[in-house]
């Protein structure tokens, strides 16, 4: 029998999409925020992806996330993917529940325009650093 917690680690693309939201609102720029895009797909939206990552200690993970923001015009989508950036980057506390504790970029803003649509679309890649669950009795 192992003498291991048994950790959950939380959903990142959840626990970073509903910050975004809420931080965005704030922000003044109540833009849709989505794991997958939206049919039918609105002008200006921000899709948060887990790419990757790696468990990082025991009991946190350290999921790797790819960021798009589609707008109607490329200086539109830049201007977004900045904001997001920005807001990405202050994550850092306890979001629904789940202590995140550092983010690293790993890519930064690059244009990207969706190759299905050609909507302006820029994007960035982040790790961010957060704790898992421990089931209580496993």
């Amino acid at each position: 029998m192992s003498t291991r917690p048994v950790v959950v680690m939380p959903d990142a693309v959840a626990v970073v999409t509903s910050y975004l939201r809420s931080a965005l609102a704030a922000a003044g720029e109540p833009v849709p925020v989505v794991s997958r895009i939206p049919a039918p797909r609105p002008a200006r939206f921000v899709r948060v992806e887990r790419v990757g990552g790696a468990r990082q200690t025991v009991v946190s993970d350290r999921p790797r996330l790819d960021v798009h923001a589609w707008a109607d015009t490329e200086a539109a989508a830049a201007d977004l993917a900045e904001l997001v950036r920005a807001l990405v980057h202050v994550i850092p506390g306890v979001r629904g529940g789940v202590t995140v504790y550092t983010v690293r970029e790993v890519g930064g803003p690059q244009w990207l325009p969706d190759p299905e649509s050609g909507s302006p679309r820029y994007a960035f890649a982040v790790e961010i650093h957060m704790r898992g669950r421990v089931l209580p009795g496993a």
